[in-house]
């Protein structure tokens, strides 16, 4: 970075007045659907903020899950996901029955079952399609015309559905696998369709349709109420993607649509052989060449889900870790360079009220910090890290920046009661000493200390407002499997609201959120 890079004002400089949050992904809502959807107790969680006097709602990325159920594993960076439509819109508009939906009311409660959300969610989509196509109707509700969003969307939107068609005709392997002449969208687009694959397509237009509608509807809400989103938006996506597919010139592969090298981390704090994300890397020079086109449609499509996007691991966009294709982990991999600011300077340029904060945990270097400080973007600052050491750690929350969203602990990390119990008795000291507390609510009292601190944006996970244990723990870094099912019932939120609504508004008046 020159030092005009350095001197120039920053590019962004939004996070002024101080607030407080909630992380909470959307799949934890109590519903009667098998998984928390944008409906009633969407609405109903965010009369729970405005009470408790919070004004964000942190949420993980949106897009449609495939293997593993990851929000950070997508189909598309673009679309959501159909797995988080409210079903009594559809009910009420005579696109299902309320009998046919007795099937979701059957899944679990406590929890996700994805194995079981797969079978029946789709089908009963389906049929809700075939119904609207069949009325010869324009639009569903109040949520405008089909067509017209199908025009406005087109851009992400045909690559997508073609995409999700043909890999439904496929059996559901990878594009990697499909048959030669399917194997990118400029190829697939010249071929005769097999059979069902168009109107495969329409039909998962048709749910990316009711998505969008039921979200800004639910936006608007939060925005009556003062609540403001935020959400993540991933810096990889995933190599079994309609992005990948359909842009392959965008990404490091091989001839043969194989990635060349893969995204991970090095060795750190989760896990000592690093985490293999696998994530084909980007071909940064093309994303120079096209003024970085993409990137920008995909700040823009994000600021149609979310008042507030935090870019997830920014420090890969200074130089990211790149790993040989076939490594069985993330030991033996490099750190690579990137455009870093000339990517933000592009982005601000096309989207200069944008608010994005950016995720700097992990591995960072000075010239990480050196491109924070250039973009203006708020960095992070995570309680559970900050014990154990000496005073000049920087979780400590007495060495925040004001720029900062500080966190008692994110979606990767277990519930403060749960860390809490399996610290050591030297650091579980710390922790007491510092806060000048006994533990015996440990929770609450890294609560307290986010929303005490100087960081302007202090943030919490539902899970330490409930002083939930391990049993409530969102994702485990490195475990593929039985991730992303806890859920909240309603009688829970009640609870808490009841307990601690009055105090918390007392709180964060005091402290000036």
């Amino acid at each position: 970075m020159t030092h005009a890079q350095l001197s120039a004002p920053p590019l962004y400089n939004w996070l002024q007045e101080r607030s407080a949050g909630i992380l909470l992904h959307p799949s934890s809502l109590p519903s009667d659907t098998g998984i928390g959807n944008l409906g009633s107790t969407a609405r109903r969680y965010i009369d729970f903020l405005k009470n408790c006097g919070l004004s964000i709602w942190q949420i993980c990325p949106l897009g449609p899950t495939g293997y593993g159920d990851s929000p950070y594993q997508c189909f598309s960076a673009f679309a959501g996901n159909p797995y988080l439509i409210d079903f009594q819109v559809l009910v009420d508009n005579a696109l299902l029955t309320q009998d046919e939906c007795r099937t979701l009311a059957a899944l679990p409660r406590d929890r996700v079952d994805y194995g079981a959300l797969y079978t029946t969610v789709w089908p009963l989509l389906r049929s809700a399609y075939d119904r609207f196509k069949a009325s010869k109707q324009k639009q569903v509700a109040d949520y405008g015309s089909f067509g017209q969003f199908k025009r406005a969307q087109a851009e992400w939107l045909d690559d997508y559905t073609l995409f999700v068609g043909l890999k439904e005709h496929f059996g559901g392997v990878c594009w990697l696998e499909w048959p030669a002449a399917f194997r990118s969208a400029q190829s697939a687009r010249k071929q005769d369709l097999p059979a069902g694959v168009t109107e495969t397509a329409e039909a998962n237009a048709f749910f990316q349709y009711i998505f969008f509608a039921q979200l800004a509807r639910l936006r608007t809400y939060a925005g009556r109420h003062g609540v403001e989103i935020m959400g993540d938006a991933p810096i990889f996506v995933a190599l079994d993607s309609a992005d990948v597919w359909a842009n392959p010139e965008l990404f490091q592969l091989k001839k043969n649509g194989q990635p060349k090298a893969v995204a991970g981390v090095p060795p750190d704090y989760f896990s000592a052989d690093g985490q293999l994300w696998g994530n084909p890397l980007y071909e940064w020079a093309e994303h120079e060449r096209t003024k970085f086109a993409w990137w920008i449609q995909r700040i823009q499509s994000n600021l149609e889900f979310y008042d507030i996007i935090r870019l997830d691991h920014f420090r890969g966009f200074e130089s990211y870790w790149s790993v040989p294709a076939g490594q069985p982990n993330a030991i033996k991999g490099k750190w690579m360079p990137c455009p870093g600011l000339k990517l933000f300077q592009a982005i601000q340029k096309a989207c200069p009220e944008a608010k994005l904060i950016a995720e700097d945990l992990g591995v960072i270097t000075d010239e990480v910090n050196a491109l924070r400080a250039a973009t203006g973007l708020p960095g992070m600052a995570v309680l559970q890290f900050a014990f154990g050491g000496e005073a000049d750690n920087a979780y400590l929350p007495h060495n925040y920046d004001r720029n900062t969203v500080a966190y008692s602990g994110t979606h990767d990390n277990d519930t403060t009661l749960g860390w809490y119990a399996g610290l050591d008795a030297a650091t579980q000291d710390h922790i007491r000493r510092y806060l000048g507390v006994s533990g015996q609510e440990v929770g609450w009292d890294l609560i307290r200390a986010t929303i005490q601190s100087s960081a302007h944006l202090a943030v919490f996970p539902l899970q330490d407002l409930m002083s939930l244990g391990s049993e409530a723990r969102l994702n485990t870094p490195g475990s593929p499997m039985g991730n992303w099912q806890w859920r909240y019932t309603s009688d829970q939120l009640d609870q808490l609201e009841h307990a601690c609504a009055a105090y918390l508004r007392e709180l964060l008046k005091l402290y000036g959120r």
